[in-house]
């Protein structure tokens, strides 16, 4: 996820009224530890941007 905002077809757009803003960069997959980074769950991903990220990923990894 990104605040920067570029005219890329795999940039989706979190919508407004969500806990995290910006940018979902579909191209850019990884393999995080979370508990190595000392990350925290802010929020979940609501179902459908979630099917919209993986429209975009099938092409990537199929």
């Amino acid at each position: 996820i990104s605040n920067t905002k570029r005219k890329n077809p795999f940039y989706i757009i979190i919508p407004e009224g969500n806990q995290v803003t910006g940018v979902i960069m579909a191209d850019q997959l990884r393999s995080l530890d979370y508990k190595a980074r000392n990350s925290s769950f802010i929020s979940k991903c609501p179902a459908d941007l979630l099917q919209e990220v993986l429209m975009h990923i099938d092409p990537i990894i199929f």
